[in-house]
């Protein structure tokens, strides 16, 4: 892996263009050479989920499946960080019901538009993206009642801001589930100062106990893992086999 030099907006320069050629389907997942449904049978959507939603919207990317551990409820309004092409807004729609939202944010205008048009191809009147960054939320304070996320707070240079974030927009008694990538040990530097390393979630991973910590420090409390396993990141790094683990962390705002 080259390494270069790099600021935090060189980072999410390259992290929104990697996500707009994935969106244009001109790049596949970083990954893994598996077909999108094998990557998403693999990182828990079931064969029911797959068929509940838009096809195009599951891409392979993902490292869980956030929404089957959320419990979402009728009438609940749930924000999605970094909503992709829409696979889990689209499904936390159908649980929150018509009387319920879904707002879905992510930084790539290409994913945006993407997921727009697949909501208004498939008749979602319950759902809505915006453009925005997830360090700097579009959204009001005290609006949700359900965070929910899958494999993108690693690509946010300042986790610190992300959770602060999400503290802000909560209403009292809200809850966050969100899927990600962290690391068991620091990872070498680098693997944290490459570009692809960003782009494929994986330089941006932060050491469990350390994430765990930023969570809590946002003021958010009941910290817990509730799903964990070994990552698998097929070809990409024969070095970091092992090192990288997926975690499904709950967390609530008193």
């Amino acid at each position: 892996m080259k390494e270069h030099t790099m600021s935090e907006a060189d980072v999410k320069e390259f992290v929104k263009q990697r996500y707009s050629e994935i969106a244009q389907q001109e790049r596949s997942c970083c990954c893994s050479c598996d077909s999108s449904s094998d990557i998403a049978h693999q990182i828990g959507y079931t064969d029911d989920d797959l068929h509940a939603i838009p096809e195009e919207a599951s891409m392979g990317l993902g490292c869980g499946n956030p929404v089957a551990l959320a419990n979402l409820q009728e009438g609940e309004t749930v924000l999605d960080l970094g909503s992709g092409g829409g696979i889990d807004v689209f499904l936390a729609a159908k649980k929150v019901g018509p009387q319920g939202k879904v707002i879905g944010i992510d930084m790539t205008q290409t994913m945006i538009n993407k997921a727009q048009s697949l909501a208004a191809t498939h008749g979602y009147e319950n759902v809505e993206f915006r453009q925005g960054e997830i360090e700097n939320l579009p959204v009001d304070n005290e609006s949700i009642d359900v965070i929910i996320s899958n494999c993108v707070i690693n690509l946010a240079p300042d986790k610190t801001k992300v959770f602060n974030e999400a503290y802000r927009v909560l209403k009292s008694g809200g809850r966050i589930l969100v899927s990600d990538l962290v690391t068991e040990g620091e990872l070498q530097s680098e693997v944290k100062k490459n570009f692809d390393a960003w782009a494929c979630c994986i330089g941006g991973a932060v050491e469990k106990n350390q994430y765990l910590t930023t969570i809590l420090n946002a003021g958010l409390t009941n910290v817990h893992i509730v799903k964990e396993a070994t990552y698998n990141l097929g070809a990409y790094s024969q070095e970091l086999q092992g090192k990288i683990t997926s975690i499904q962390v709950e967390a609530h705002k008193i």
